[in-house]
């Protein structure tokens, strides 16, 4: 993730960011750090001394699989520490635990003084953004009740209980409260060291967020845990390296294989239809480690070759939370893809949408695209054939609430309480006029009319195929057609030669020139002709910044490279872009984004980062950061992996 903490573990939707000493301060805004789970902060005060002070750091903590670092006590040149702390930390199946390893470095016996100030402040982490909300509380109580091997933390609301519970081995030999702090402890120890030996203290964070199962009754040693999470990772990652095609660029199999790594480590735990347990790709750390229906929909679909195993999981955990009744707030409607799902107090208390929010245009097309991509690349019809009920609400949604039987479009309104905008590019502002004014609703996104001809081409063959059901298949057919025609003659902008990033409310054409041209190669909405001129533009100078295409083409009066959606570069948007680019025989432009896209990741350890600045490669030799950056994040990802397929297999669509 982006800032200055030390390391970030993720592991069973779980994750946790500690400081190069491996403590935690607290920290809100774009860099939350502390023990995260539910959506809510378990731990946020993480504070060790020794000897008296803060440690001098070795070695700072970096790791994966557990976070180790080296620490001192007090010393100088000429009175060098009596000790060494190594310090190692890792995710246990609900919480945290720690090892620390003093080593003497005396010849003779000395004591060590250790204490640990430790606090949970059960933050929702919609209260640590940077954004200014406050939400309302009232009746909460926290508290903290000491024991003999440390402190249980509990923080009660109404119906909400939510607990963290500290234990140590030895037990402490002095524990209490932190002054001015409401429920902070320290907790002491007097470690005896003899001559050149060595003690050992082992600490646990477990928690107990609301609504959620009890967790294992004890946890295992750090390196036991880090050995269990490794053993995981490569399980998913496989033994075998993925084929790369001749004259593969540099950088692609690195790209893929810490790809892989990644989508393993953000791997969260979901229930299908049937209430069985099942495993999906969360979004991203820190803000969207949960289930995220566009989001998992792309990370599974750029994956499907390689790992359909995600889609499935996807695909089961989105039909079992498929809206079936309707709700305002939450913008919930019969048939349509939840857009995110949250666990968080906030959410419980509709203080925010989000505990099931709905807010998405595109989820429920993405959907059937994902359910046909996943039967003809596995060839079994299984699933479909389970969830045909499913696919046949998504299909009456997109008809009737999304728009597309009364206007011809899939269309969305604003949402006062939720999102602004509810397709990628769904922060406010983003779909705006070339003067940069935000369009005003129901608005008609391009991208999501590509995603929904694709949907009905798909389902199309699903019912002839699958479901035995011509007639729907005939009639699917003729739907898609009808739009494919529509939409050239309402969204090309014959001045610029390009489509309309969007129609607002009155039907006129939103005419910024977006990123968001570049899906409907993918999606296969635009004859050849119209394709190859969009595809071509794209690689124009002010789209293409040299690592990546801009999500708003350079120079508009709406563009700013470090806006979120109107400038930036983001890596699963030129994924889908390459592979339209591939699917319309654009292998040159194809290779040219990839190249580009495979440059900036190697200049992240081979992670591509969720989003990057826009800045042109010729003027920063380094791709710039984007200030609040995700990382690691599901469909940047999973974005080498769609890049193989575009420049190595047969596309996903053909």
């Amino acid at each position: 993730m982006n800032g200055t903490a030390g390391t970030t573990l993720v592991r069973d939707g779980m994750f946790a960011v500690v400081a190069a000493d491996g403590g935690i301060t607290g920290g809100h805004g774009t860099s939350p750090d502390g023990l995260f789970l539910r959506d809510a902060r378990h731990l946020s005060l993480w504070s060790l001394t020794v000897g008296g002070a803060a440690p001098g750091v070795l070695v700072p903590s970096a790791g994966e699989d557990s976070a180790r670092c080296v620490l001192t006590p007090p010393g100088s040149r000429d009175e060098p520490p009596a000790y060494t702390v190594f310090r190692e930390q890792a995710l246990v199946p609900g919480g945290l635990t720690e090892r620390l390893l003093l080593v003497s470095n005396l010849s003779e016996a000395t004591t060590a003084h250790v204490a640990l100030s430790v606090d949970c402040d059960f933050a929702d982490q919609f209260e640590l953004r940077s954004d200014g909300r406050r939400y309302g509380k009232d009746g909460a109580r926290r508290t903290a009740l000491l024991r003999a091997d440390g402190v249980d933390f509990a923080y009660a609301r109404g119906d909400w209980l939510s607990r963290t519970t500290v234990a140590a081995v030895p037990p402490p030999s002095a524990a209490g409260p932190v002054e001015a702090r409401e429920t902070a402890h320290r907790l002491e120890w007097r470690l005896e060291l003899p001559a050149h030996g060595m003690a050992e203290l082992l600490l646990t964070a477990t928690a107990h967020p609301h609504g959620a199962p009890a967790g294992p009754a004890s946890a295992p040693l750090p390196s036991r845990a880090a050995a269990d999470r490794a053993a995981s990772i490569a399980d998913f990652v496989g033994d075998e390296p993925l084929a790369m095609p001749v004259g593969a660029p540099e950088g692609l199999a690195a790209a893929c294989a810490r790809g892989l790594s990644d989508l393993a480590a953000l791997r969260v735990p979901a229930v299908g239809p049937d209430g069985g347990d099942l495993t999906v790709p969360g979004a991203g750390v820190p803000w969207f480690l949960t289930l995220f229906g566009r989001d998992s929909l792309l990370t599974s679909l750029f994956a499907l070759p390689y790992r359909p195993g995600l889609a499935a999981g996807t695909l089961g955990a989105l039909a079992a939370t498929q809206g079936s009744r309707y709700d305002g707030y939450s913008g919930e409607q019969p048939g349509r893809i939840v857009h995110e799902i949250r666990h968080g107090e906030l959410a419980h208390f509709r203080q925010v949408p989000y505990g099931r929010y709905y807010g998405s245009v595109d989820a429920t097309p993405l959907f059937l695209v994902l359910l046909d991509s996943y039967t003809r690349t596995t060839g079994d019809p299984a699933l479909a054939e389970g969830l045909e009920a499913q696919a046949r609400a998504a299909v009456a949604w997109m008809f009737r609430d999304g728009g597309l039987g009364d206007g011809g479009y899939l269309v969305y309104s604003p949402d006062a309480e939720g999102l602004v905008n509810q397709n990628w590019k769904d922060s406010a502002g983003a779909i705006c006029f070339l003067d940069g004014t935000q369009a005003e609703g129901p608005i008609a996104v391009a991208e999501a009319q590509g995603y929904a001809y694709d949907a009905l081409v798909r389902t199309a063959r699903l019912a002839r195929t699958v479901w035995d059901d011509p007639d729907w298949a005939g009639e699917l057919d003729t739907a898609a057609a009808a739009l494919r025609d529509r939409f050239l003659r309402d969204f090309w902008m014959p001045g610029p030669g390009f489509p309309a990033l969007a129609l607002d409310g009155r039907g006129r054409q939103v005419d910024s020139l977006a990123s968001d041209a570049g899906h409907l190669l993918w999606s296969g909405i635009l004859d050849r002709e119209h394709a190859h001129r969009v595809g071509r533009r794209l690689l124009e100078p002010d789209f293409f910044s040299g690592w990546a295409i801009r999500t708003l083409a350079a120079g508009q009066p709406g563009y700013h490279p470090l806006s979120y959606h109107r400038g930036s570069c983001w890596p699963h948007d030129n994924a889908v872009i390459v592979l339209g680019l591939a699917r319309c025989g654009l292998t040159d432009e194809a290779r040219t984004v990839a190249r580009g896209l495979l440059d900036a990741a190697a200049h992240h350890g081979d992670r591509l980062p969720e989003v990057m600045a826009g800045y042109d490669r010729a003027d920063h030799p380094r791709p710039v950061p984007y200030p609040h950056s995700c990382s690691p994040q599901a469909w940047a990802a999973a974005t080498p992996l769609a890049i193989l397929t575009a420049l190595g297999r047969d596309p996903l669509d053909d």
